[in-house]
């Protein structure tokens, strides 16, 4: 019986172009892969040459001549093999900024694999590059350094965030990415069905009820790198597709959701980055809470700048304007900040101006001076008025303290713009900090004004806290959920809640936001008929792995730390999608276009 034979070795490497080093002097290797750049130094051409892992530098020497002559064709981006000897560098050349830089191989042989076409922009420098031109040549965005390490890091933190819930007894399991429509806060995206005429798939906006029944199920923890789609107006934060690392478990409490989530996050910073945690473990803040010291539920807890309460003052003052609001049932809130020198006219009306961006219909100001308030407005507040302001906001002379008087949801987005305007423009935030927070005791509902109804805050299956119940009947805006997200730097990271896991509770929900018994059945059968049969308490989050990312590689928008991402009007520009599609195609559908 003849013997195994040996394999064949790798005809275009030996070693990578981030591997050699001094200890590999002397030795002979085949490298390749893309010319990153070309020098001609008048007698020898050097080149580096570049992979995934790195960048080694190659020398021709001319009296190799058929080599040397080879290397005078080449240009950036050829794929390119070479063989030769690893050797030192010359004293005094040797690259401190490359892991490979104290060598470089002396080539002996050269093969054009692939010759390239000259770019549409520059590969081998981080320069700015029309995006639409990026994205339409994304294959080649993906070549450059910044793009490469955002994708790497990126598979770094999936696949630790696998091992870590491997190790907690998670198990990985796919849900379909076919299903039926179901309202979840954004418009499906629809795939017609060849097989049943006039009827619909939809593409998921999330495994929300997958994962809720595999828990009925037994599997009791669950996780997946879920892909969820959503046919929604973009921005930064926003794709048509993104992606997420969803889970569930049963028999869980709120604390114990939130206490796996930290960990993980914790050891993906603090092992992964060089980012420092502002605190640990991290703050838990109400909704309530935030809403009233930060004017969001995605506060950057990196600075200070917080909203205080003036409204009893304000009550009793002589000016009008803020008297009005409060007798309206308004508030009136204010925050001081240091380091402004003396505005001038024409920096106050800018920052009125981003007050105005939140609804607010004028910005009040004062400056504190050693003993009273100056300002337009100072005339109207007594001297105790104006002591009591300052304290509250706790401001010292040379500070100005800013206002907004209006409905309390004008009021906190007012504020909460001015408070990350003054942090951008007064540099207030350290950009290598992160500051994570818990946001928790969301509002269930949440009233819809422009249609005259009440709807879910976050989403429907979400578990109200027990000694609110008896306010679904009475009162259904005061209900609190069990409800808590994940921020960081002003960012919102995860969203998750405790679930309904009983039909009768389950139903009632549903009611409270117009969904009737029938038409709860059509749509949400499947869960309602799954809750009959002893589903356990249960509950879950979904942190977003692509704004993750972002916040890891301080990257401004989604789109740099996706692979392959639409545009902001959801296009894709690499493959021309979406597209016409042929008539014959439409029939198979039984579609016709109007």
């Amino acid at each position: 019986m003849a013997g195994k034979s040996s394999p064949e070795p790798n005809p275009y490497r030996t070693h990578t172009n981030g591997e050699l080093r001094a200890g590999n002097v002397g030795e002979l290797v085949r490298l390749a892969g893309w010319v990153n750049r070309r020098r001609d130094h008048g007698g020898l051409i050097f080149i580096d040459l570049r992979d995934r892992w790195g960048i080694t530098q190659v020398t021709f020497d001319p009296e190799r001549r058929e080599v040397f002559a080879a290397s005078e064709k080449l240009r950036p981006e050829w794929s390119v093999a070479i063989e030769g000897e690893v050797v030192r560098r010359p004293a005094g050349n040797e690259n401190p900024d490359l892991p490979t830089g104290e060598v470089e191989v002396e080539s002996t042989t050269l093969t054009v694999l692939n010759p390239s076409e000259t770019p549409p922009f520059e590969i081998d420098r981080e320069r700015p590059v029309e995006e639409l031109l990026r994205l339409r040549y994304r294959y080649l965005d993906l070549r450059r350094e910044r793009m490469k390490e955002n994708i790497l890091l990126r598979h770094r933190v999936i696949k630790y965030m696998r091992d870590y819930l491997d190790e907690r007894g998670f198990v990985e399991i796919e849900t379909p990415l076919l299903t039926a429509s179901t309202p979840e806060g954004a418009r499906d995206y629809l795939v017609p069905s060849r097989l049943y005429p006039g009827q619909f798939y939809a593409l998921p906006q999330s495994p929300q009820q997958f994962k809720q029944l595999l828990m009925v199920a037994g599997f009791e923890r669950y996780f997946q790198i879920a892909r969820a789609l959503r046919d929604e107006d973009q921005r930064g934060d926003r794709q048509p597709e993104h992606t997420q690392l969803d889970l569930e478990m049963s028999y869980t409490t709120q604390d114990e959701v939130l206490d796996l989530v930290e960990g993980l996050y914790v050891e993906i910073v603090e092992k992964l980055t060089d980012k420092r945690l502002l605190t640990k473990p991290f703050p838990r803040l109400t909704y309530a809470e935030a809403m009233a010291r930060f004017g969001t539920d995605k506060p950057d807890l990196r600075f200070g700048l917080e909203i205080k309460d003036v409204t009893e003052t304000a009550r009793e003052s002589g000016f009008k304007v803020f008297r009005s609001v409060v007798e309206a049932g308004g508030s009136v809130r204010g925050l001081a900040v240091g380091d402004l020198g003396n505005l001038s006219r024409r920096e106050t009306d800018e920052l009125t101006a981003v007050a105005a961006e939140g609804g607010a219909r004028g910005l009040a100001f004062f400056k504190v001076e050693e003993d009273a308030l100056s300002g337009p407005i100072a005339k109207f507040f007594s001297e105790d008025e104006q002591r009591a302001l300052w304290e509250v906001l706790e401001a010292k002379p040379g500070d100005y303290m800013f206002f907004v008087a209006d409905k309390d949801p004008v009021v906190f987005e007012s504020l909460n713009r001015l408070r990350l305007h003054l942090r951008d423009r007064l540099g207030l935030a350290e950009k290598d900090t992160l500051a994570f927070c818990w946001v928790t005791d969301f509002p269930l509902f949440e009233w819809n004004e422009d249609e005259r109804r009440i709807e879910p805050m976050h989403h429907m299956f979400t578990m109200p806290r027990e000694e609110d119940l008896p306010l679904l009947d009475s009162d259904p805006l005061k209900v609190v959920g069990q409800l808590y997200d994940l921020v960081a730097n002003g960012t919102e990271l995860a969203s998750g809640s405790i679930r309904i896991h009983r039909p009768e509770l389950q139903q009632k929900v549903f009611s409270t936001i117009g969904i009737g018994p029938e038409e709860a059945e059509r749509r949400f059968g499947a869960i309602l008929h799954a809750f009959r049969y002893g589903a356990p308490p249960h509950g879950g989050i979904a942190p977003g792995i692509d704004r993750l990312i972002m916040v890891l590689r301080d990257e401004p928008n989604i789109r740099e730390v996706m692979a392959f991402p639409k545009t902001q009007a959801a296009r894709d520009e690499m493959m021309d999608a979406p597209g016409p599609v042929t008539e014959e195609q439409l029939r198979e559908l039984h579609l016709r276009l109007r």
